[in-house]
């Protein structure tokens, strides 16, 4: 990363862009290389100017494609989201798409601007409740069996896979919904529709036979 982290910048609201550009246009530890707004021509553009962190402003959830293109098509490049909304499963799917930096709509320009800069120091930037959020995600999947063979072989869906493990620690039934956010019953439900689909009587006569079958860490 330059001493002077150069950014590029792209916004359908024209009169953010160009707020945005000014801002950062001013300080001298930050260089804006570009502007646009969201065109088919903006990705070639981003990928001609150097940049090295990409500023958007709230993009649609549903339009993560131009993320994923710049990612793709430039290299080491940083994504940081503006104006966004403090929402769960929009800001898990940016941070699955590749961005590093999500900061809401409620942001200062200071805020911004704080944002780059810790970008640039190979640091990632997130709300703290969108954090929590984060940690509890990767917990999630920590628990899920990574390997497509349980379903192949088993039938067990993901989530039953996820129980394997937990039931392996020896947790009860509400230990586990605590773990996973499910409800005692729920977790009941999913238990004794996983032993009826693999046809054995008690729950740890699953784990053994996933362990038998080496899926089981």
């Amino acid at each position: 990363m330059s001493p002077r982290p150069n950014v590029f910048l792209v916004s359908g609201n024209r009169l953010l862009r160009e707020a945005l550009t000014r801002i950062l246009g001013k300080r001298s530890d930050i260089q804006v290389v570009g502007a646009a707004a969201y065109s088919p021509q903006a990705l070639q553009q981003i990928a001609e100017s150097g940049c090295e962190i990409l500023l958007l402003d709230s993009i649609s959830m549903s339009d993560l494609q131009f993320i994923r293109e710049v990612i793709r098509s430039v290299a080491n490049i940083r994504v940081i989201l503006v104006g966004m909304e403090d929402d769960e499963a929009a800001f898990l799917r940016a941070v699955q798409t590749g961005v590093t930096g999500y900061v809401l709509k409620d942001a200062s320009a200071m805020d911004v601007v704080a944002a780059v800069w810790a970008v640039a120091q190979d640091e990632a930037v997130c709300p703290p409740r969108l954090c929590h959020a984060l940690f509890r995600y990767a917990f999630q999947e920590s628990t899920a069996l990574p390997n497509v063979r349980v379903k192949v072989h088993l039938g067990l869906t993901r989530r039953q896979q996820q129980l394997i493990p937990l039931i392996a620690q020896g947790l009860t039934n509400k230990e586990i919904g605590s773990q996973l956010h499910l409800s005692e019953q729920t977790v009941k439900n999913h238990i004794h529709r996983m032993l009826r689909r693999v046809g054995v009587e008690d729950r740890l006569a699953v784990v053994e036979m996933v362990r038998m079958q080496g899926f089981l860490l």
